[in-house]
């Protein structure tokens, strides 16, 4: 993989963000919610008109995401692509900063908002997509004809409702589904069950809230006792199924080996991210890194021929705390802010197929599972899975945090992509390279089933509360800022490495049924 080895600083703006972030840690509670709360029990009716005024303001800013509409992108174009679509990330990340820093602003001047961030930022927006579909029509492709209809960004008030007021149209619902997504038998569809904890919130605290300003809120996190079972029945497996299994033990990032890079989605630019992520296996894994890097990039995987990249984003605790990135890029500059909670368990599985026998995984495959901007994009690719150990058969949640019992411990899971195009190592989205098998196990046509990989992270997380619409401990994914930690961004990474014929070892173990390791 080539290198981009553009770099962005970061905003005058954001040192603002970080600011207001670090009076929020000091203060050890929430930033707007300590706005409503900041009125004694005399003064009620003027944090309720408070509260009225911050609803009305917009709380984040939604664009559509170009990558997932940049389905085929030729060979000799992707490296500038990919440069260009990180500056329309961290062009979104400036506005965003922007309009966190305006409050005072935004409040004497109905039109700031669309005036003085939306305008400027659909002509930066539209300077950028001009110069992708030059660069890939130059390279003998076909650049989508309706680039300039994904210029357009809106805003998005605090009750959580698009306010026509204050964008010109052009959002994207995503459009990259995974139809029949086959996760170990978890039915998102009645991932929550309507369920929630009883939090009553507020709707001027729906959007906003959060240690840093952007979540997550009340209503994102829901008591696991209180949501009806939903984890469906496995696919039936036939007699020519894969039934073996083949763990890999890589360990929990005990070391700290971090960055908010993401080589995939934006080689050769640092922070492309915008978040930081635990990295297990591969140990030379950045933004810079190519093929020969991850060759030697050494592993922290007790198997030495898995040099395979494993990573995610890390989860923080927002109790008032910093960690050691509070006044760095893709930390708290970013709105990622608390401490860092390390697993305590990090389990590392691949399983074969109930439909048939698998075939080796690539050399250098990428994969990403679920989508870092659902609040954008909505739930079309959305594959997180939030439990408890005690409940991870009965119940497993997408787009809400689980408040577990005490006793019990927080679960993340993820199930790959178990079906590969058998010719691309990577796509123009990341996505259409690799797919879900269906309810039923079968791959669509033209694909193979490769081994699936499957990861559960287990954490001893501070038990959150919520009390009257407000939520103390909170916990929450890393990510973009204008996504608001919301639970369904969760997503994982992948990249397939190894040396020692073991891509072969793994598939002929699923295949011949055994449990290996």
């Amino acid at each position: 993989m080539g290198r981009n080895t553009r770099k962005r600083r970061m905003p005058l703006a954001a040192k603002a963000v970080a600011a207001s972030a670090a009076l929020a840690l000091g203060g050890g509670g929430l930033v707007w919610a300590n706005f409503y709360a900041s009125a004694d029990e005399s003064d009620s009716n003027a944090a309720g008109t408070q509260a009225q005024a911050v609803s009305a303001q917009v709380a984040t800013i939604s664009c559509p995401d170009v990558g997932q509409s940049l389905t085929s992108v030729p060979d000799q174009a992707r490296v500038e692509v990919d440069g260009e679509l990180a500056t329309l990330d961290q062009q979104i990340t400036d506005a965003y900063q922007r309009l966190a820093t305006t409050r005072d602003a935004q409040g004497k001047d109905a039109s700031f908002v669309q005036n003085s961030i939306l305008q400027p930022l659909k002509d930066r927006r539209k300077v950028i997509l001009d110069r992708i579909t030059l660069e890939i029509n130059r390279a003998g492709g076909k650049a989508p004809t309706d680039m300039d209809a994904l210029a357009g960004c809106t805003g998005t008030p605090a009750s959580g409702t698009t306010d026509a007021g204050q964008g010109d149209g052009g959002q994207s619902d995503g459009g990259q589904g995974d139809n029949g997504q086959q996760d170990g038998g978890q039915n998102d569809d009645q991932n929550n069950g309507g369920q929630d904890d009883g939090g009553g919130q507020d709707d001027g605290q729906q959007v906003i809230g959060g240690q840093a300003g952007n979540g997550p809120v009340a209503a994102d996190f829901v008591d696991i006792t209180k949501v009806q079972r939903n984890v469906a029945a496995k696919p039936r497996k036939n007699r020519n199924a894969s039934t073996g299994t083949f763990t890999t033990r890589c360990g929990v990032n005990a070391n700290g080996n971090h960055n908010t890079d993401n080589v995939i989605v934006a080689p050769g630019v640092a922070n492309g991210a915008h978040h930081l992520h635990d990295y297990v296996g591969n140990q030379k894994i950045d933004a810079f890194a190519g093929n020969d890097t991850f060759l030697d990039g050494g592993t922290s995987c007790q198997n030495k021929d898995d040099l395979s990249a494993y990573y995610w984003p890390v989860v923080r605790v927002q109790d008032g705390t910093q960690d050691f990135d509070q006044d760095a890029d893709g930390g708290g500059k970013e709105g990622n802010v608390g401490r860092i909670l390390k697993p305590v368990q990090a389990q590392i599985k691949y399983v074969g197929s109930p439909t048939g026998k698998v075939v080796a995984m690539p050399q250098f495959l990428r994969i990403i599972t679920g989508d870092a901007k659902t609040t954008t994009n909505g739930l079309a690719n959305a594959n997180a899975h939030w439990s408890c150990t005690g409940f991870e058969n009965k119940v497993q949640l997408t787009e809400q945090y689980p408040i577990c019992p005490r006793g019990s411990q927080m679960v993340r899971t993820f199930a790959f992509q178990s079906c590969w195009d058998g010719q691309n190592t990577d796509s123009a989205n990341h996505r259409t390279h690799v797919a879900f098998a269906d309810g039923a196990g079968n791959c669509p046509s033209g694909f193979k089933a490769i081994p699936q990989l499957t990861m559960r992270l287990v954490y001893n997380v501070p038990r959150p509360s919520v009390q009257d619409g407000v939520v103390k401990n909170a916990y929450a994914v890393d990510g973009f800022p204008e996504q608001l930690h919301k639970a369904h961004t969760d997503h994982d990474d992948f990249i397939a490495v190894t040396k020692g014929n073991l891509a072969n070892k793994i598939a002929n173990c699923l295949n011949s049924g055994r449990a290996c390791k």
